[in-house]
């Protein structure tokens, strides 16, 4: 267990929810103090409708004006084909397809079936792969649905192969409303390793029920990798009860760290960042390691 690729997604999946419109100068700020940090992929933007999310309607803006650190992935979702083409206009050397486990939240989520919603992505896959762009897939609701309740390993292995075969070449796991446990992550994680390759798996858990840590650390026993998470743990899921958002990426470090996994990450400067865009946003940070750091600094 020697290393771990972190991908920080608090630029898209944490700024999305946030009310008010916020400039894209300190999106671009934020994405960049993040490569600086040293994380190796942070997802920069979605290529969505602005009527479903307002937040994100400078998405090429974002794209274009960012200031590219060499070896670091800059993903951007894309639901669509419309979306990929115009995030491949904008630059996009990576993009991001998001399914789900669940038909009910697929069908209020994106508005088609499970079924309808792997047709929509094929072109996607296949125009991305004619361009040279990696593309990432998405499984949501991996552990729980808000309209379901249950979601069984099988049919979450079912979607995550399909988009595997389809051409992604990672696909991650959203605890989506952050009800998932350890024991029920590892069950989840080895039934898609039937599918795809573990190497190819990542996991993304949110932490509604404070167990994020503990199904992060189940997945590494079951040989996952790489994993998504927000600085300062902002975002969330607008459809969980008490969501608290995206686990915080400086518990993820400080816990590999501890546990002697390279992440590649600064802590410290990882804290900063944290610290910055929590007293941008006028909210508190929801890394626990993050404010403890930051007592530690301002007693030291």
């Amino acid at each position: 267990m020697s290393k771990v690729r972190i991908v920080d997604v608090g630029p898209r999946d944490g700024l999305q929810n946030e009310p008010g419109e916020l400039p894209t100068a300190l999106k671009l700020e934020l994405i960049e103090r993040l490569a600086d940090a040293g994380l190796p992929a942070v997802e920069a933007t979605a290529f969505v409708s602005p009527k479903w999310v307002p937040q994100m309607a400078d998405h090429t803006e974002v794209l274009e004006r960012l200031r590219r650190k060499p070896g670091v992935d800059y993903p951007v979702l894309t639901p669509n084909l419309k979306g990929f083409e115009a995030a491949r206009a904008a630059g996009a050397t990576q993009v991001a397809v998001f399914g789900a486990a669940s038909e009910a939240f697929s069908r209020k989520n994106i508005n088609c079936s499970i079924a309808e919603s792997l047709q929509r992505f094929e072109p996607v896959v296949t125009a991305a792969r004619q361009s040279n762009i990696k593309v990432r897939g998405y499984v949501s609701c991996v552990l729980g649905c808000p309209y379901e309740g249950e979601v069984r390993p099988t049919k979450v292995a079912e979607v995550a192969g399909a988009l595997y075969d389809m051409g992604c070449y990672e696909v991650s796991l959203g605890d989506t409303i952050g009800v998932g446990t350890p024991a029920k992550t590892k069950a989840m994680v080895e039934a898609c390793a039937q599918r795809v390759p573990v190497a190819k798996l990542a996991g993304h858990y949110h932490d509604t029920y404070g167990q994020a840590l503990a199904n992060i650390y189940a997945s590494l026993e079951a040989g996952v990798r790489t994993f998504d998470s927000s600085i300062a743990g902002l975002g969330g899921c607008p459809y969980a009860a008490g969501a608290s958002g995206n686990v915080a990426t400086e518990d993820v470090v400080y816990m590999l760290h501890g546990l002697g996994v390279e992440t590649g990450v600064d802590l410290d400067r990882l804290v900063d960042v944290g610290d910055w865009i929590c007293g941008v946003l006028k909210r508190p940070s929801q890394s626990k390691a993050g404010k403890a750091i930051h007592a530690k600094k301002a007693n030291g």
